[in-house]
């Protein structure tokens, strides 16, 4: 049986299972570049002008966010960003129905240089009209507004297109290659032949236009192409094949694989989001001594109660994006204690390869020009899925 036509097969109907998906995940993605100016545009009151100012401290934000929540609301994460300071909200739990307190809200976002709130929404709720459209093309994105179900439909659609990118690969060769005594006659003639496959006959049928555009926008855009694939398994799949895979090859450290979940999620933890954030500080201020590297601005810190742990994260002169961090230490969140430090660079090799793929993906690094190259290739990648699903009913008749 020969190989090459069962590889065919294999891609032309993969690809056609992942049509919807891609074409979802490309539309959202170009519009997701360019995620903070469209937010910024359709709800300016949330958004502040940074020019000159100084941000407060990580405590005293939270202080400011305490203020503003209800009684029966805890604040379990924060993100800062020039121009907002987020805070994740959640409901805690009436103890008297077993039952958990019912919020309009679980997102608060304050004034970073005041303190003074800009507003809050439920995250990604597109029943809130446009203050909604970026976090639910987002939340689109990510798991296809479907949460845990949606990661994994997306989780393998990406690990099927990781390995489709070296099928459709290796389909672009030359079926056969000609054995003649000249060596050179050789190489000359499979580079011809391949070249066509890089080559778009616009002056062709319909029918040749839509299939060069499929082979050779695939060709020459394949190495950004598989750079998003295997990120997107990353983030959806990073607890499992990612994980092997990275870790089967490479030296590669992460906290929610490595740190056992708890018996049950950690409501009340003995250490408050102020004193984490005090801790966590110190923690990395130590570190940046130790390992040499310059601490640069506050990013993020938030609970993961399944672990029972913090995550302090800054951006620091080891951080590969351009507006954001990962430089991050883990903080029990019991007994206060340091549990792990990751470093986006230098530290494990693994985990510098992850810093470099999902600055790709994020469109966070190489400054407007990349931005709008990742902008393109999303509407490059509905193109491929669409051309594909056109040469495959062609066959199919």
């Amino acid at each position: 049986m020969k190989i090459r036509p069962v590889w065919v097969l294999v891609h032309r109907y993969t690809g056609l299972a992942m049509t919807i998906f891609l074409v979802v995940v490309g539309l959202t993605g170009s519009l997701l570049t360019f995620y903070k100016e469209l937010d910024g545009a359709f709800n300016p009151h949330l958004y502040v002008s940074a020019t000159g100012r100084t941000p407060l401290p990580f405590d005293a934000l939270i202080d400011n966010a305490n203020e503003y929540i209800e009684p029966q609301a805890s604040v379990q994460s924060l993100w800062m960003s020039a121009s907002a300071v987020q805070f994740s909200v959640s409901p805690l739990q009436n103890e008297l129905t077993g039952q958990s307190f019912e919020l309009n809200y679980d997102q608060l976002i304050l004034d970073p240089y005041t303190g003074y709130e800009l507003g809050r929404r439920r995250w990604g709720a597109i029943s809130e009209g446009m203050t909604n459209l970026l976090p639910f093309l987002y939340k689109l994105h990510f798991n296809l507004a479907l949460d845990e179900v949606g990661m994994w439909i997306l989780g393998i659609t990406a690990l099927v297109w990781t390995i489709d990118c070296f099928v459709g690969f290796y389909l672009t060769l030359p079926a056969k290659v000609f054995v003649v005594q000249n060596s050179t006659s050789t190489a000359s003639s499979f580079s011809q032949r391949w070249g066509r496959a890089w080559l778009i006959k616009w002056r062709g049928s319909s029918v040749r236009i839509n299939y060069d555009l499929h082979r050779a926008g695939g060709l020459w855009l394949w190495l950004a192409l598989l750079v998003f694939a295997w990120s997107s398994v990353y983030m959806n799949l990073g607890d499992t094949v990612y994980q092997k895979v990275m870790q089967s090859v490479s030296d590669y450290h992460q906290p929610w694989t490595e740190i056992e979940d708890l018996p049950k999620p950690l409501v009340h933890p003995a250490i408050d989001l102020r004193e984490a954030y005090r801790l966590g500080h110190q923690a990395l201020s130590r570190a940046a001594a130790e390992h040499d590297f310059q601490i640069e601005v506050p990013v993020a810190l938030w609970l993961n109660p399944a672990k029972g742990f913090y995550v302090y994260c800054v951006r620091s002169s080891l951080d590969i994006q351009d507006h954001e961090g990962q430089t991050r230490v883990v903080i029990d969140a019991n007994s206060g204690q340091q549990k792990m430090l990751l470093l986006p660079s230098g530290q494990y090799n693994g985990n510098t390869i992850t810093s470099w793929l999902m600055a790709l993906h994020m469109a966070n690094v190489f400054g407007l020009p990349y931005r709008l190259f990742v902008c393109f290739l999303g509407l490059v990648i509905v193109m491929l899925s669409v051309t594909g699903v056109v040469i495959w009913s062609k066959k199919r008749r």
